[in-house]
């Protein structure tokens, strides 16, 4: 039996959007105001939102529960996976030695601490979205910040607004090719059009990412490095976007941006050398559960540089990898083959395939798989949600830096029996912060096949000329809510062509402002800061880092709204609209 979504279940769209807000107040007041744990503060979100997507929107009871055993796996594979494994790796680094040398090659660069922030967090991060995405630009960059001395809140923090800008075109383009999908617009004017938005905040969160740490004045005595870095990613990532698609864009922006300010630290370096670690005015003494290294360790391990960068390398490569679309057919898929042997063509002569049931076996939800179904106006027209979960183990980000972590633990010489050891232990540190996430992502799939995240949309969609603002806020609220710029494009993407379309807007527009707006609400999702959190040893103060970056991310979307309202309806912003 098909169950069809309702949006106002109350009679009244107000009390209905208040309605569908419970789950995510109960999950930001649990931890920003009441400080309880991330995980109990996510299963109590959970437990709120069962009982309102049963009670309130009349969804089946044993439906709601298997959407939420399907988020919850989808929680566990990729995001725990990516986050157990690339802390894996970095513990791996910090006992024997080797993250101490790669502190102080760090250093050699420059010992400013802006100027490794922006190199580490904004030009490395940049890489990790655009070749893995799903949390692991966070996890390598806290657990590098972490590792270079940095306070576990500017570490965790500083991390998430440096992973802002290249969001979007994240795990090799995914978000936009998936909003293509789901749009039915064409892949190549959404990339464009997200390119025409995104490069003026590519150029402005490293300014904003140095003022937050380091305040005004600390800001500008570097600014000619800041400036550098962001025009030298921006005009990479406009280029990309706009003659080549949405696949390599932040591979090309963040390999140009890293590679233009090591050049420029050569020739140039602050007046005054900037060493705290904290953030500008605040006096936080917290120490992290993670082991750090020391300069004296690495001295004492009588390893090399090069040593030292070895298992970083070789996540980059595996990683890289990875997230090629070429790998992930060869592995996921296999060709079909008649009684005879023979390749079997479609019409059109190009070989037929067919999921490889080894590497990556599916399991049908059967009581919510195309059992639900989206309606008007959220949708053009009726459609059931599939609900197949797909066990990638091979070809999981997850699985890729797991590979790299026994290659160079071995390399670095470790023994199997060493690392298995090592595996538990990291198991064990990183146990809650698999809870908090598999109970965010059950909430989030929930909230989706209840139709709860539809009707926060719709209280958006109302907003008459102000869409452009608030459908790019919509954009912001989608990630914020499911973690996931994709998911976003999901959620609200079809919601985005029909309203931009009934208002006389550009769909382009609209579609690439969920993407762009989205990318701001990254930083604040819960999966996001247990990521952080998790990485920087810092497990339960996530509330604290929840506080600590609301403000930049609500203000930053804002400013995407605000140039997507300039685009909408002011000339010469109006000339870089698709349409």
């Amino acid at each position: 039996m098909v169950w069809q979504q309702v949006y106002d279940p109350l009679g009244n769209m107000a009390l209905s959007t208040a309605l569908a807000a419970i789950p995510v107040v109960v999950m930001l007041v649990a931890l920003a105001f009441f400080h309880i744990k991330a995980h109990i503060a996510a299963l109590l979100a959970l437990g709120s939102a069962l009982i309102i997507a049963i009670a309130g929107f009349g969804m089946p009871a044993a439906m709601a529960a298997d959407a939420a055993v399907y988020g919850a796996l989808n929680g566990l594979l990729p995001i725990g996976w990516i986050i157990l494994n690339i802390i894996f790796l970095y513990r791996l680094t910090v006992e024997n030695g080797s993250f101490g040398v790669l502190q102080k090659s760090v250093a050699g660069i420059t010992s400013d601490r802006r100027l490794q922030l922006l190199l580490i967090a904004f030009c490395f991060g940049a890489f990790f979205e655009g070749a893995a995405g799903f949390g692991a630009p966070v996890a390598v960059t806290g657990a590098i910040l972490i590792g270079l001395g940095f306070s576990p809140l500017a570490a965790s923090g500083l991390a998430l607004i440096a992973n802002t800008a290249p969001v979007a075109y994240g795990a090799l383009g995914t978000p936009v090719i998936t909003l293509a999908k789901v749009t039915g617009l064409d892949e190549m004017m959404l990339s464009a059009m997200v390119g025409r938005q995104l490069p003026f905040f590519s150029l402005l969160v490293p300014f904003w990412l140095i003022w937050a740490f380091a305040g005004w004045k600390g800001m500008k005595e570097i600014w000619p490095a800041i400036l550098v870095a962001g025009i030298s990613f921006a005009v990479p990532q406009y280029l990309v976007s706009n003659y080549h698609g949405p696949m390599l864009v932040d591979v090309v922006a963040s390999l140009v941006s890293m590679a233009s300010l090591v050049l420029f630290l050569k020739v140039w370096q602050p007046a005054t050398v900037w060493t705290s670690t904290r953030l500008k005015k605040r006096n936080d003494d917290s120490v992290a559960e993670l082991p750090t290294a020391t300069p004296l360790a690495a001295n004492d391990a009588g390893i090399s540089v090069r040593r030292a960068w070895m298992p970083w390398i070789v996540l980059t490569v595996f990683v890289f990898v990875w997230g090629l679309p070429q790998f992930k057919k060869a592995v996921d898929v296999r060709p079909v083959f008649d009684a005879q042997g023979v390749q079997v063509m479609d019409e059109k002569g190009v070989a037929k395939t067919q999921p490889n049931t080894i590497t990556t076996p599916s399991f049908k939800f059967d009581l919510i798989h195309n059992q639900i179904e989206k309606v008007p106006p959220v949708v053009a027209e009726p459609k059931k949600e599939p609900a197949v979960y797909n066990l990638n183990w091979v070809t999981a980000t997850g699985s890729g830096i797991l590979f790299a972590a026994v290659v160079a633990g071995l390399l670095m010489g470790y023994s199997p029996l060493q690392l298995a050891r090592h595996y538990a232990r990291t198991f064990w540190l990183v146990r809650y912060s698999l809870i908090t996430i598999t109970a965010m992502l059950a909430l989030g799939f929930l909230t989706r096949y209840a139709g709860l995240d539809a009707t926060l949309g719709l209280a958006f969609a109302h907003s008459g000329v102000l869409y452009p603002f608030f459908g790019t806020m919509l954009g912001w609220l989608g990630v914020a809510l499911t973690g996931s710029d994709t998911a976003s494009n999901v959620l609200f993407g079809g919601l985005q062509r029909v309203t931009s379309e009934q208002l006389g807007l550009s769909p382009v527009l609209m579609a690439a402002a969920n993407s762009s707006g989205g990318v701001m609400g990254k930083m604040i999702d819960a999966q996001s800061i247990v990521v952080a959190s998790t990485a920087t040893g810092w497990y339960g103060h996530e509330g604290e880092i929840l506080r600590y970056v609301f403000f930049h991310s609500l203000a930053l979307a804002a400013l995407v709204g605000v140039l997507v309202t300039l685009q909408a309806y002011v000339s010469p912003f109006t000339a870089l609209v698709i349409r």
